[in-house]
């Protein structure tokens, strides 16, 4: 019939953030599921299987930055998914840190709909 749209993880503590997100997601025809700190986001990619990874940097407990190396650890069998940091992080230095640790791009909030799509 057609090409299945990439099935997207939405990892971010903030919860209106995460529907927002899932909502703008949804009006462009991508299926997504969302959690709100590092054991949500393992227990998800271990029973479902994702195409990309929106990760937020700046969380309670376990940041995106330490879930991004875990997740990009050789061996690991979700190292291949792809990650894209949402961050209010905006300076040039966070930037190359989140790409240099293994994300696939870096996106600073706030941002527009059509820039995350």
């Amino acid at each position: 019939m057609g090409t299945e749209q990439p099935r997207i993880l939405i990892v971010d503590d903030d919860g209106e953030l995460r529907e927002l997100i899932a909502e703008t997601l949804a009006d462009y025809g991508f299926s997504s599921s969302a959690a709100a700190k590092g054991r949500e986001m393992f227990k998800a990619i271990e029973s479902e299987s994702f195409d990309v990874i929106l990760l937020d940097i700046m969380m309670p407990g376990e940041d995106g930055l330490s879930l991004c190396r875990t997740l990009r650890t050789p061996g690991n069998p979700y190292a291949g998914i792809p990650i894209i940091f949402l961050t209010a992080l905006k300076d040039t230095a966070d930037k190359v840190v989140g790409l240099e640790i293994g994300a696939d791009d870096y996106l600073a909030k706030p941002f527009q709909s059509r820039e995350l799509i």
